[in-house]
């Protein structure tokens, strides 16, 4: 059996080139290109959030319900009359 890391090596000595920043071993012969494709052209959005707010929430679903229950609750204290001003805006 062959040695990836020697491989490279010999590779990168022969060619005068440097070493890649992927490793051998890392083999994505079973990975399915384009398989996220379709959902990142739909426009989803990805946010990071910090440790301390992400124990309060196990998953993506929970962080959605709370994120639409603060617009609701925000959209319920704004004055009818500043709404109307946005809507027009």
């Amino acid at each position: 059996m062959k040695n990836p890391e020697t491989e490279v090596k010999i590779l990168t000595e022969v060619l005068d080139i440097e070493e890649p920043e992927m490793l051998a071993e890392y083999d994505f012969s079973g990975g399915e290109r384009g398989r996220y494709a379709a959902r990142y052209a739909q426009g989803t959005n990805l946010v990071a959030l910090s440790p301390d707010v992400a124990e309060m929430f196990p998953d993506s679903e929970s962080v959605n319900a709370a994120l639409r229950g603060l617009v609701q609750l925000a959209r319920q204290s704004v004055k009818p009359e500043q709404s109307q001003k946005r809507e027009a805006a």
